[in-house]
Protein backbone atom coordinates (compact mmCIF):
# COMPACT_ATOMS: atom_id res chain seq x y z
CA UNK A 1 0.00 0.00 0.00
CA UNK A 2 1.41 3.26 -0.94
CA UNK A 3 2.38 5.93 2.11
CA UNK A 4 0.89 9.65 1.80
CA UNK A 5 3.32 11.83 0.09
CA UNK A 6 3.38 14.04 3.53
CA UNK A 7 4.40 10.85 5.53
CA UNK A 8 6.76 9.37 2.96
CA UNK A 9 8.81 12.51 2.85
CA UNK A 10 8.84 12.40 6.62
CA UNK A 11 9.75 8.74 7.17
CA UNK A 12 12.85 9.80 4.35
CA UNK A 13 13.94 12.86 6.48
CA UNK A 14 13.75 10.69 9.37
CA UNK A 15 15.84 7.98 7.81
CA UNK A 16 18.43 10.36 6.73
CA UNK A 17 18.38 11.97 10.66
CA UNK A 18 19.16 8.33 11.86
CA UNK A 19 22.16 8.13 9.44
CA UNK A 20 23.45 11.23 9.56
CA UNK A 21 23.75 10.53 13.44
CA UNK A 22 24.38 6.93 13.53
CA UNK A 23 27.43 6.65 10.60
CA UNK A 24 29.80 8.34 12.34
CA UNK A 25 30.03 6.08 15.46
CA UNK A 26 30.95 3.32 12.62
CA UNK A 27 34.49 3.18 12.52
CA UNK A 28 33.69 2.62 8.33
CA UNK A 29 32.54 5.78 8.12
CA UNK A 30 34.02 6.85 5.32
CA UNK A 31 33.96 3.57 3.04
CA UNK A 32 29.89 3.83 4.20
CA UNK A 33 29.62 7.06 3.16
CA UNK A 34 31.14 5.88 -0.25
CA UNK A 35 29.26 2.84 -0.84
CA UNK A 36 27.50 2.36 -3.70
CA UNK A 37 26.79 -0.53 -5.80
CA UNK A 38 25.68 1.68 -8.78
CA UNK A 39 28.43 3.23 -10.27
CA UNK A 40 26.78 5.61 -12.80
CA UNK A 41 23.47 6.31 -14.49
CA UNK A 42 22.78 6.44 -18.05
CA UNK A 43 19.50 8.07 -18.74
CA UNK A 44 17.23 7.99 -21.39
CA UNK A 45 14.26 10.87 -21.92
CA UNK A 46 12.94 13.75 -22.75
CA UNK A 47 12.74 17.59 -21.14
CA UNK A 48 11.86 15.91 -17.72
CA UNK A 49 15.03 14.80 -17.57
CA UNK A 50 17.45 16.80 -20.29
CA UNK A 51 20.08 18.30 -18.44
CA UNK A 52 21.10 19.93 -21.35
CA UNK A 53 20.66 18.13 -24.39
CA UNK A 54 19.16 20.19 -26.30
CA UNK A 55 19.88 23.48 -26.13
CA UNK A 56 24.00 21.88 -26.62
CA UNK A 57 22.74 20.40 -30.13
CA UNK A 58 20.66 24.14 -30.93
CA UNK A 59 21.94 26.64 -28.02
CA UNK A 60 19.27 29.51 -27.54
CA UNK A 61 17.96 28.72 -24.06
CA UNK A 62 17.87 31.70 -21.95
CA UNK A 63 16.17 32.91 -18.64
CA UNK A 64 14.54 32.63 -15.92
CA UNK A 65 15.39 28.64 -16.97
CA UNK A 66 17.65 27.66 -13.52
CA UNK A 67 16.70 30.70 -11.43
CA UNK A 68 16.36 28.50 -7.87
CA UNK A 69 19.32 26.98 -8.10
CA UNK A 70 22.08 27.43 -11.07
CA UNK A 71 21.17 30.49 -10.89
CA UNK A 72 21.32 30.71 -14.80
CA UNK A 73 20.15 28.39 -17.64
CA UNK A 74 21.87 24.98 -17.59
CA UNK A 75 19.52 23.57 -20.64
CA UNK A 76 17.47 22.27 -18.15
CA UNK A 77 13.37 22.58 -18.93
CA UNK A 78 12.67 24.09 -15.01
CA UNK A 79 13.69 26.78 -12.61
CA UNK A 80 16.21 24.14 -10.97
CA UNK A 81 17.43 20.79 -10.47
CA UNK A 82 15.28 17.83 -12.53
CA UNK A 83 14.26 14.08 -10.16
CA UNK A 84 17.48 13.12 -12.58
CA UNK A 85 19.74 15.42 -10.65
CA UNK A 86 18.71 14.57 -7.28
CA UNK A 87 18.54 10.99 -8.22
CA UNK A 88 22.30 11.47 -8.66
CA UNK A 89 23.09 13.65 -5.85
CA UNK A 90 21.15 10.74 -3.12
CA UNK A 91 23.73 7.74 -5.03
CA UNK A 92 26.59 10.12 -4.32
CA UNK A 93 27.49 10.76 -8.29
CA UNK A 94 27.83 14.31 -9.66
CA UNK A 95 25.02 15.36 -12.00
CA UNK A 96 24.94 13.48 -15.24
CA UNK A 97 26.48 14.84 -18.33
CA UNK A 98 24.87 15.50 -21.72
CA UNK A 99 26.02 13.39 -24.10
CA UNK A 100 25.49 15.97 -27.08
CA UNK A 101 27.57 18.63 -24.61
CA UNK A 102 31.07 19.07 -26.33
CA UNK A 103 32.66 21.00 -23.88
CA UNK A 104 33.60 20.28 -20.28
CA UNK A 105 31.85 16.66 -20.47
CA UNK A 106 32.58 14.41 -17.99
CA UNK A 107 31.19 10.58 -18.63
CA UNK A 108 32.93 8.51 -15.93
CA UNK A 109 29.55 8.44 -13.73
CA UNK A 110 27.18 7.78 -16.74
CA UNK A 111 25.38 9.43 -19.71
CA UNK A 112 22.08 11.70 -20.46
CA UNK A 113 20.53 10.58 -23.51
CA UNK A 114 17.51 13.24 -22.87
CA UNK A 115 16.63 15.75 -25.24
CA UNK A 116 13.61 18.09 -24.78
CA UNK A 117 10.31 17.36 -26.68
CA UNK A 118 12.25 13.85 -27.41
CA UNK A 119 9.31 10.71 -28.13
CA UNK A 120 9.69 6.88 -28.03
CA UNK A 121 8.19 6.65 -31.67
CA UNK A 122 9.93 8.04 -34.30
CA UNK A 123 9.03 11.04 -35.05
CA UNK A 124 7.14 11.59 -38.75
CA UNK A 125 7.14 14.52 -40.90
CA UNK A 126 3.69 15.50 -39.11
CA UNK A 127 5.35 15.49 -35.79
CA UNK A 128 8.47 17.65 -36.86
CA UNK A 129 5.96 20.26 -37.64
CA UNK A 130 4.80 20.43 -34.00
CA UNK A 131 8.22 20.76 -32.60
CA UNK A 132 9.44 17.10 -31.70
CA UNK A 133 13.03 16.44 -31.21
CA UNK A 134 14.60 14.42 -33.52
CA UNK A 135 16.65 12.58 -31.03
CA UNK A 136 13.85 9.74 -30.28
CA UNK A 137 14.37 6.77 -28.11
CA UNK A 138 15.56 4.91 -30.87
CA UNK A 139 18.31 7.22 -31.24
CA UNK A 140 19.31 7.72 -28.10
CA UNK A 141 19.71 3.82 -27.90
CA UNK A 142 21.79 4.37 -30.87
CA UNK A 143 24.07 6.76 -29.09
CA UNK A 144 24.22 4.00 -26.13
CA UNK A 145 25.79 2.00 -28.62
CA UNK A 146 28.22 4.13 -29.82
CA UNK A 147 29.32 5.24 -26.53
CA UNK A 148 29.55 1.55 -25.30
CA UNK A 149 31.94 1.01 -28.52
CA UNK A 150 33.77 4.06 -28.07
CA UNK A 151 34.64 3.20 -24.21
CA UNK A 152 35.50 -0.32 -25.27
CA UNK A 153 37.96 0.48 -28.40
CA UNK A 154 39.69 3.42 -25.99
CA UNK A 155 40.56 1.13 -23.16
CA UNK A 156 41.38 -1.69 -25.82
CA UNK A 157 44.27 0.39 -27.24
CA UNK A 158 45.61 1.13 -23.94
CA UNK A 159 45.97 4.47 -24.17
CA UNK A 160 48.31 5.86 -21.23
CA UNK A 161 46.78 9.27 -19.74
CA UNK A 162 43.75 10.81 -17.78
CA UNK A 163 40.62 10.44 -19.36
CA UNK A 164 36.65 11.21 -18.96
CA UNK A 165 35.52 7.87 -19.58
CA UNK A 166 34.45 5.27 -17.62
CA UNK A 167 36.03 1.58 -17.66
CA UNK A 168 34.59 -1.20 -19.46
CA UNK A 169 33.13 -2.51 -16.82
CA UNK A 170 30.60 0.23 -15.71
CA UNK A 171 28.07 -1.23 -17.78
CA UNK A 172 26.80 -3.82 -15.34
CA UNK A 173 27.09 -1.44 -12.39
CA UNK A 174 24.64 1.61 -13.62
CA UNK A 175 21.31 2.42 -13.13
CA UNK A 176 19.63 2.77 -16.78
CA UNK A 177 16.53 5.69 -16.25
CA UNK A 178 14.24 5.98 -18.37
CA UNK A 179 11.69 9.06 -18.60
CA UNK A 180 10.12 9.56 -21.62
CA UNK A 181 6.75 9.10 -23.55
CA UNK A 182 4.78 12.08 -22.69
CA UNK A 183 5.47 13.66 -25.88
CA UNK A 184 4.11 10.78 -27.38
CA UNK A 185 0.91 11.09 -25.55
CA UNK A 186 0.42 15.23 -25.69
CA UNK A 187 2.11 16.43 -29.57
CA UNK A 188 -0.98 14.79 -31.23
CA UNK A 189 -3.77 16.07 -29.14
CA UNK A 190 -4.78 18.66 -31.14
CA UNK A 191 -4.86 16.91 -34.52
CA UNK A 192 -6.46 13.45 -34.04
CA UNK A 193 -7.43 13.60 -30.22
CA UNK A 194 -7.40 11.40 -27.54
CA UNK A 195 -9.11 8.53 -29.29
CA UNK A 196 -6.58 8.54 -32.10
CA UNK A 197 -3.57 9.06 -29.52
CA UNK A 198 -4.81 5.95 -27.38
CA UNK A 199 -4.51 3.88 -30.90
CA UNK A 200 -0.45 4.07 -31.14
CA UNK A 201 0.34 3.96 -27.15
CA UNK A 202 0.70 0.11 -27.14
CA UNK A 203 3.09 0.90 -29.34
CA UNK A 204 4.75 3.28 -27.26
CA UNK A 205 5.22 0.57 -24.27
CA UNK A 206 6.74 -2.01 -26.90
CA UNK A 207 9.68 0.16 -27.82
CA UNK A 208 10.26 0.82 -24.21
CA UNK A 209 10.00 -2.51 -23.67
CA UNK A 210 12.55 -3.68 -26.71
CA UNK A 211 14.62 -0.90 -25.78
CA UNK A 212 15.53 -2.49 -22.16
CA UNK A 213 15.67 -5.55 -23.16
CA UNK A 214 18.66 -4.29 -25.98
CA UNK A 215 20.56 -2.85 -22.99
CA UNK A 216 20.73 -5.47 -20.81
CA UNK A 217 22.02 -6.97 -23.63
CA UNK A 218 25.27 -4.61 -23.89
CA UNK A 219 24.99 -5.32 -19.74
CA UNK A 220 22.42 -3.41 -18.36
CA UNK A 221 21.00 -4.99 -15.25
CA UNK A 222 19.35 -2.50 -13.12
CA UNK A 223 16.83 -0.21 -14.44
CA UNK A 224 13.92 2.20 -13.61
CA UNK A 225 11.66 3.55 -15.62
CA UNK A 226 9.23 6.10 -14.29
CA UNK A 227 5.63 6.46 -15.65
CA UNK A 228 3.63 9.12 -16.94
CA UNK A 229 2.62 12.16 -15.46
CA UNK A 230 -1.32 13.45 -14.86
CA UNK A 231 -0.75 15.76 -17.94
CA UNK A 232 -4.61 16.58 -17.41
CA UNK A 233 -3.49 18.69 -14.17
CA UNK A 234 -0.81 20.55 -16.61
CA UNK A 235 -1.94 24.32 -17.13
CA UNK A 236 -0.75 24.48 -21.07
CA UNK A 237 -3.66 21.50 -21.26
CA UNK A 238 -6.20 23.00 -19.35
CA UNK A 239 -5.67 25.98 -21.43
CA UNK A 240 -4.94 24.78 -24.88
CA UNK A 241 -7.17 21.51 -25.10
CA UNK A 242 -10.93 22.34 -25.82
CA UNK A 243 -13.03 20.80 -22.82
CA UNK A 244 -16.30 21.09 -20.92
CA UNK A 245 -16.31 22.34 -17.90
CA UNK A 246 -17.88 18.62 -16.90
CA UNK A 247 -14.85 16.75 -17.76
CA UNK A 248 -13.08 18.72 -15.13
CA UNK A 249 -12.47 17.02 -11.72
CA UNK A 250 -12.40 18.98 -8.48
CA UNK A 251 -8.94 19.68 -8.19
CA UNK A 252 -9.74 21.44 -11.97
CA UNK A 253 -7.79 18.54 -13.45
CA UNK A 254 -8.75 16.78 -17.12
CA UNK A 255 -11.01 13.96 -16.08
CA UNK A 256 -10.72 12.50 -19.74
CA UNK A 257 -6.92 12.86 -20.27
CA UNK A 258 -6.00 11.83 -17.25
CA UNK A 259 -7.86 8.51 -17.29
CA UNK A 260 -5.94 7.77 -20.69
CA UNK A 261 -2.79 8.36 -18.89
CA UNK A 262 -3.79 5.73 -15.54
CA UNK A 263 -4.39 3.40 -18.97
CA UNK A 264 -1.30 4.23 -20.86
CA UNK A 265 0.64 3.68 -16.99
CA UNK A 266 -1.22 0.83 -16.46
CA UNK A 267 -0.15 -0.74 -19.94
CA UNK A 268 3.44 0.25 -19.14
CA UNK A 269 3.42 -1.76 -15.71
CA UNK A 270 1.92 -5.12 -17.76
CA UNK A 271 4.86 -4.30 -20.38
CA UNK A 272 7.52 -4.22 -17.87
CA UNK A 273 6.20 -6.76 -15.85
CA UNK A 274 5.89 -9.21 -19.02
CA UNK A 275 9.84 -7.85 -19.96
CA UNK A 276 10.50 -8.88 -16.54
CA UNK A 277 9.87 -12.53 -16.66
CA UNK A 278 12.38 -12.24 -20.00
CA UNK A 279 14.98 -10.62 -18.13
CA UNK A 280 15.49 -12.98 -14.61
CA UNK A 281 18.80 -11.47 -13.74
CA UNK A 282 17.66 -7.96 -14.48
CA UNK A 283 15.86 -5.53 -11.61
CA UNK A 284 13.63 -3.78 -13.76
CA UNK A 285 11.54 -1.18 -11.59
CA UNK A 286 8.07 0.43 -12.66
CA UNK A 287 8.11 3.87 -10.78
CA UNK A 288 4.97 5.60 -9.59
CA UNK A 289 5.52 9.22 -10.27
CA UNK A 290 2.23 9.73 -11.11
CA UNK A 291 0.84 9.02 -8.17
CA UNK A 292 3.73 11.22 -6.14
CA UNK A 293 2.58 13.90 -8.65
CA UNK A 294 -1.22 13.89 -8.70
CA UNK A 295 -0.86 14.28 -4.70
CA UNK A 296 1.08 17.39 -5.39
CA UNK A 297 -1.43 18.75 -8.46
CA UNK A 298 -4.09 17.94 -5.94
CA UNK A 299 -3.37 18.90 -2.46
CA UNK A 300 -0.52 21.40 -2.49
CA UNK A 301 -0.79 23.12 0.38
CA UNK A 302 -0.72 19.41 2.26
CA UNK A 303 3.00 19.02 0.77
CA UNK A 304 4.31 22.78 1.78
CA UNK A 305 2.90 24.14 -1.90
CA UNK A 306 0.64 26.66 -2.55
CA UNK A 307 -0.16 26.97 -6.30
CA UNK A 308 -1.25 23.74 -8.36
CA UNK A 309 -2.67 24.07 -11.98
CA UNK A 310 -1.02 27.75 -12.15
CA UNK A 311 2.09 28.22 -13.83
CA UNK A 312 4.91 30.20 -11.85
CA UNK A 313 6.35 31.05 -14.97
CA UNK A 314 4.13 32.48 -18.07
CA UNK A 315 1.75 35.27 -19.27
CA UNK A 316 -1.59 35.94 -18.58
CA UNK A 317 -2.71 35.54 -15.08
CA UNK A 318 -5.96 34.06 -14.27
CA UNK A 319 -6.28 30.78 -13.05
CA UNK A 320 -3.65 28.78 -15.17
CA UNK A 321 -0.91 32.20 -16.15
CA UNK A 322 -0.68 30.24 -19.13
CA UNK A 323 -0.40 31.91 -22.69
CA UNK A 324 0.99 29.51 -25.76
CA UNK A 325 1.29 32.42 -27.76
CA UNK A 326 4.00 33.64 -25.32
CA UNK A 327 6.08 30.55 -23.25
CA UNK A 328 7.95 31.49 -19.95
CA UNK A 329 10.61 34.05 -20.75
CA UNK A 330 9.66 35.34 -24.10
CA UNK A 331 8.78 38.58 -25.44
CA UNK A 332 5.64 39.07 -27.66
CA UNK A 333 3.61 42.12 -29.08
CA UNK A 334 0.19 41.56 -28.80
CA UNK A 335 -2.21 44.15 -29.28
CA UNK A 336 0.67 46.45 -29.60
CA UNK A 337 1.47 46.27 -26.38
CA UNK A 338 4.87 44.12 -25.57
CA UNK A 339 4.41 41.61 -23.02
CA UNK A 340 6.98 39.25 -21.02
CA UNK A 341 6.43 35.48 -19.56
CA UNK A 342 8.22 36.58 -16.61
CA UNK A 343 8.92 34.01 -13.56
CA UNK A 344 6.97 34.51 -10.23
CA UNK A 345 8.90 35.53 -7.40
CA UNK A 346 8.25 32.33 -5.41
CA UNK A 347 8.60 28.95 -7.63
CA UNK A 348 8.83 27.03 -4.74
CA UNK A 349 5.25 27.22 -4.12
CA UNK A 350 4.15 26.08 -7.40
CA UNK A 351 3.89 22.71 -8.50
CA UNK A 352 4.43 23.84 -12.73
CA UNK A 353 6.93 25.72 -13.16
CA UNK A 354 6.19 26.62 -17.44
CA UNK A 355 2.57 25.47 -17.56
CA UNK A 356 4.14 21.68 -18.94
CA UNK A 357 7.35 21.24 -16.55
CA UNK A 358 7.80 20.78 -12.66
CA UNK A 359 9.53 23.06 -10.49
CA UNK A 360 12.62 22.19 -8.70
CA UNK A 361 10.24 22.13 -5.30
CA UNK A 362 8.46 19.53 -6.65
CA UNK A 363 10.91 17.41 -8.67
CA UNK A 364 12.56 17.25 -4.95
CA UNK A 365 9.74 16.60 -3.59
CA UNK A 366 8.81 13.42 -6.04
CA UNK A 367 12.51 12.56 -5.90
CA UNK A 368 11.95 11.94 -1.89
CA UNK A 369 8.90 9.77 -2.37
CA UNK A 370 11.08 7.66 -5.22
CA UNK A 371 14.02 7.25 -2.14
CA UNK A 372 11.61 6.04 0.41
CA UNK A 373 11.21 2.77 -1.88
CA UNK A 374 7.27 3.27 -1.55
CA UNK A 375 6.49 3.99 -5.24
CA UNK A 376 9.06 1.22 -6.72
CA UNK A 377 6.88 -1.95 -8.02
CA UNK A 378 8.40 -4.33 -7.42
CA UNK A 379 9.66 -3.54 -4.43
CA UNK A 380 13.42 -2.29 -4.64
CA UNK A 381 16.18 -2.24 -1.75
CA UNK A 382 17.79 0.78 -3.11
CA UNK A 383 19.20 1.95 0.49
CA UNK A 384 20.35 -1.44 1.11
CA UNK A 385 22.68 -1.15 -2.68
CA UNK A 386 23.97 2.52 -1.98
CA UNK A 387 24.31 4.62 0.90
CA UNK A 388 21.63 7.86 -0.10
CA UNK A 389 23.03 11.57 0.60
CA UNK A 390 20.73 13.83 2.02
CA UNK A 391 19.50 15.81 -1.18
CA UNK A 392 19.70 19.79 -0.30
Amino acid sequence: MTLSLSKTFLHFRHVLLLLSVAMPMLSTCSTQHSKCELKAIFNFGDSNSDTGGFWAAFPAQSGPFGITYFKKPTGRATDGRLILDFLAQALGLPFITPYLQSIGSDYRHGVNFATLASTVLLPNTSLFVTGISPFSLAIQLNQMKEFKAKVVEYHSADIKGSTKLPTPDIFGKSLYTFYIGQNDFTSNLKAIGIGGVEQYLPQVVSQIAGTIKELYGLGGRTFFVLNLAPVGCYPALLVQVPHETSDLDEFGCLISYNKAVVDYNNMLKEALSQTRRDLPNASLIYVDTHAVLLQLFQNPSSHGLRYGTRACCGYGGGNYNFDPEVYCGNTKVINGTEVTASACKDPSNYVSWDGIHATEAANKLTTLAILNGSYFDPPFPLHKLCFLHPIG
